[in-house]
């Protein structure tokens, strides 16, 4: 099995797991959180985890989560995933279907989604991406969210218990006030 490394930031005891589809509008405003979430809260107090959950109604979803696991295996894995991840994030629409099921992504392959993501966020990821042995970096992912009854995303976790009144749409603050009470 390829070395992946874990999608983890801060060193604090009070642990914040987020199960995120890269594709998913609601994911991608969780992610854009977490930044400042780690600073409002302090890296010292909290540890935020990053699980991966592909959903099978964004259509590209395998392809992505490969792509940003792919890229935890490269030398600095933890930030280039992290690179992976923003930059779908950016780009969201260039690697999802309208209403899932139409528009000009039908046409493109895994290969033009590959590339695409190469070309935003600057890192090769084909190579990465070919290692055979990934998928049991994905399936740790799936076995963890599927142990915890998580089925969607967003979904977050405190200390491991499943947060079903925290939601993308709640503020950094009051994450923080959740997590650390």
């Amino acid at each position: 099995m390829p070395t992946a490394a874990p999608l983890i930031w801060g060193t604090g005891e009070r642990r914040f797991d987020v199960f995120l589809e890269p594709t998913c509008p609601f994911s991608v405003k969780a992610l854009n959180k977490l930044d400042a979430l780690l600073e409002h809260a302090g890296a010292d107090q909290i540890r935020i985890q990053i699980w991966l959950q592909s959903q099978p109604w964004h259509l590209f979803s395998g392809v992505v989560v490969r792509c940003v696991l792919a890229a935890s295996t490269l030398p600095n894995g933890r930030d280039m995933a992290k690179k992976v991840l923003q930059a779908v994030a950016d780009h969201r629409e260039e690697f999802e279907f309208e209403h899932h099921c139409l528009g000009p992504n039908r046409d493109a392959t895994p290969n033009d989604i590959i590339q695409r993501i190469e070309r935003y966020s600057g890192i090769e990821l084909t190579p990465a991406f070919e290692q055979p042995d990934l998928d049991a970096v994905i399936k740790r992912h799936c076995k963890y969210a599927r142990q915890n009854g998580i089925h969607v995303s967003p979904t977050f976790m405190i200390d491991g218990l499943v947060q079903p009144n925290i939601g993308s749409g709640g503020s950094v603050e009051d994450w923080a006030k959740a997590i650390l009470s």
